[in-house]
This record gives C-alpha cells, sequence and structure tokens, in this order.
C-alpha cells in the first residue's frame, strides 16, 4: 500500500487559520481596554469652543474612524451656538489627524444638535444632524440636515435638507450611529432613530432603500400623554440607538428620560425593517441601570454590546455589557471602563479580521474628574483581552 502524501501546503495553511478562527463564546470574549485617548478637551474658549459633548463614532470597511462632537461655543448648556467637531483616524485609532469643522451655526440663540453616523457602504459615510431642535427659541423652524463624505470622513458635500419628509415635528438624531440593515427583511436600507422635544417627545425611524438619496419616515413611537407637560414616571422615549438582530429585525435602545416604570432602559423592536414600532414590542430591562442619557448599543460578531453610566440616578460608572442571547441577558457585571463622572457614549467595532483575529470594539464617552463633560475619550477594547 502506498501512504498517502501529506496535503500540499496552501491547503493546510487554510485548515490551520479556519480552525483558528475567534468565534465569541464565554470562554473566549474577556474585553479589555487596549489604549485609551482624549481626543478634545473642554475649556473656557479654548479654540473658541468651551464644551465638547455628545461624541460620534463611525468605522468604516477599510479600517478607518471617524470621530465627531458637538463644540459647544458658549456654554455647557443644550442650548447655544455650537459646531461639529470632527477627527479621523486612517489605522484604526493609531493615529489622529487635526479638528476639522465640519458644520458651524454661527452665533445664533439656538445652533445645530448631534447627531449620528452611519457608514453607507465602503468609505461613504452620512452624517445626519438638527437645527433649531429647543422650541421656542429665536433660532426658526427646527430642520434635520444630512451631511455625506465619501471618502471617509476627508470631504463633505453641502447639506440636504430633510424637514419635509419628517414634517413639522422635530426630529433629532440618536445620538449615535444609524445602522444599515444586512438581513432580510429590507437588506441594505438605511436606518435612523430620532426623537422630539420634551413636550412633543418620543422616537421615530427616517429610513433609505437607495444609499441615503431619498428618504421615508418610518415606524413612530410617540410619548404618552403626547404635546403635554411631563410628570415624573410617564412614558417618554427619548433619545435613541438602532442595532440589528440575527433575525432581520431592528431593536432600539432608549432613553427613559421620565423613568416609566424603572431607572433602566427602554428597548422597542420592529420586525418590518422599520415600518413600524408598535407599542405592544416595548419592554423594559432591569439589569441595564440608567440616568437616563445616549448610550451606546451595537450588534456584532455574535454579541450585543450595550454602553452607558451604569447608575441609577448619577453619570458615573461608564460600563461595557455584553449579551451572548440578543440581549435576553448580559454577562457577568460588564467591564467598567471608568469609574468617576462619564455621560454620552457610542460604539463602533472594526470589520471582520482575514486572518480570523479576534475583533478590536471602540467606546467613545464623555469623560471627567468632576464633571462628566470635562473631556472626550475613546477606548480601545480588544474582546478577546489581548492585541
Amino acid at each position: 500500500m502506498v501512504a498517502a502524501l501529506p496535503p500540499p501546503l496552501p491547503l493546510l495553511l487554510i485548515v490551520t487559520g479556519a480552525a483558528a478562527r475567534w468565534v465569541a463564546t464565554p470562554d473566549t470574549v474577556h474585553p479589555q481596554v487596549v489604549r485609551e485617548q482624549v481626543l478634545w478637551v473642554s475649556g473656557e474658549g479654548r479654540g473658541g469652543v468651551h464644551t465638547f459633548r455628545v461624541p460620534l463614532l463611525a468605522a468604516t470597511a477599510g479600517g478607518a474612524l471617524l470621530a465627531c462632537a458637538e463644540g459647544r461655543k458658549l456654554s455647557a448648556a443644550d442650548v447655544g451656538a455650537k459646531i461639529i467637531a470632527c477627527r479621523r483616524s486612517p489605522d484604526g485609532g493609531a493615529t489622529w489627524g487635526p479638528t476639522q469643522v465640519v458644520a458651524d451655526d454661527g452665533w445664533e440663540g439656538d445652533g445645530l444638535n448631534l447627531g449620528a453616523l452611519v457608514v453607507a457602504g465602503g468609505e461613504e459615510i452620512l452624517l445626519l444632524f438638527a437645527r433649531c431642535a429647543h422650541p421656542p427659541q429665536a433660532c426658526g423652524p427646527p430642520s434635520t440636515l444630512l451631511l455625506r463624505s465619501p471618502d471617509g470622513g476627508r470631504s463633505w458635500g453641502p447639506p440636504q435638507n430633510l424637514s419635509s419628509i419628517v414634517g413639522g415635528e422635530v426630529f433629532a438624531p440618536g445620538p449615535g450611529s444609524g445602522i444599515q440593515k444586512q438581513r432580510a427583511p429590507f437588506r441594505g436600507r438605511l436606518v435612523f432613530c430620532g426623537h422630539g422635544t420634551l413636550e412633543r417627545d418620543g422616537v421615530s425611524l427616517l429610513l433609505s432603500d437607495d444609499g441615503g438619496r431619498s428618504w421615508h419616515l418610518g415606524g413612530v413611537l410617540p410619548a404618552i400623554p403626547f404635546g403635554a407637560p411631563r410628570r415624573p414616571h410617564d412614558f417618554t422615549p427619548d433619545e435613541c440607538q438602532p442595532y440589528e438582530l440575527p433575525d432581520g429585525s431592528i431593536a432600539v435602545s432608549i432613553r427613559n428620560q421620565n423613568q416609566y416604570r424603572c431607572r433602566c432602559r427602554m428597548l422597542a423592536r420592529s420586525w418590518d425593517g422599520g415600518e413600524t414600532l408598535p407599542p405592544s414590542a416595548v419592554t423594559l430591562d432591569p439589569a441595564l441601570p440608567d440616568p437616563a442619557v445616549a448610550a451606546g448599543a451595537l450588534a456584532r460578531h455574535g454579541l450585543v454590546l450595550f454602553s452607558n453610566p451604569a447608575h441609577e440616578s448619577e453619570r458615573v460608572n461608564l460600563t461595557l455589557r455584553w449579551s451572548f442571547d440578543n440581549g435576553s441577558t448580559w454577562w457577568g457585571r460588564g467591564l467598567r471602563v471608568w469609574a468617576g463622572p462619564s455621560g454620552y457614549s457610542a460604539l463602533a467595532a472594526s470589520p471582520p479580521d482575514e486572518l480570523g483575529h479576534a475583533p478590536l470594539l471602540y467606546l467613545i464617552y464623555e469623560k471627567g474628574r468632576s464633571l462628566s463633560t470635562e473631556s472626550v475619550s475613546l477606548a480601545t477594547i480588544s474582546l478577546a483581552g489581548e492585541l
């Protein structure tokens, strides 16, 4: 009998690579911060900005990162003149370019508000933001504006006004990220979530099936009562972050503004690509305590990931949580990223690694020692606990 020859080397490499490919399991997921960088520091008028707030983050297929934030010119208040400041990293956060001002509202009494980013394919990034979203300030009618970058944030086209699509209500995007659906129904659809004002609050979805060239309004989940002064424990869904689950449904993590039934996160679901947000599908998650902030939520690499200040009433203890069962349960106590003052956060993940290495997670958040608005910081997290 003639002994069988060993397989050629390329096949051995393929088999070895396939066997070594990282898969998210309780045995392989051990998140650890491997790098942290401060991207912006607030200061009295430093660079014409009093306070940097509301951080956003997007990761392109080529490995570039784009970080953006509101630059509040005169104070830390929500109302007031602002810029949108962005910085770009071409190499997954290893190095960063200078701050670029992509929008500036001058010195009006009220101005722009971030906002949400979405990667619409390749290096194309869309940035959605609102103007005059705090009536009755003397700024003009509220508007929702879309900026488009064809090259990963290096350059930006003129703003597109979407106000006629969202109607007369305020549509303040996110803050956070939009998504592009990867599964049916409506595979390829772009989905943004936005919220209203305090009295006319609630969340709604903005949808595009042609890469962002045209849009239509999708599901709406209004506050109850709508158009009336808010009271403690009213049903008031507010700032929101969508993500897609493996069955093609859309989950929306929502700020529970008036602590309806708990001091925790609210979750809405849509099974028709965002066309509806049925009230019967809204749930509360007591396992995610929340002091009413914009939080990060992301479904990637077999995990649902969530970030917020894990506290019922104070903006402290910025924590990353992860779930192996689409958010039904959360693993352990999570990873404490910063114990001190911390606020809004957003998440992005590196694209799949052809060699099968564990992906990196990027968490951008408001961070300080006395106040959460002192800086905007980016934590790079290895899901496997190593680089």
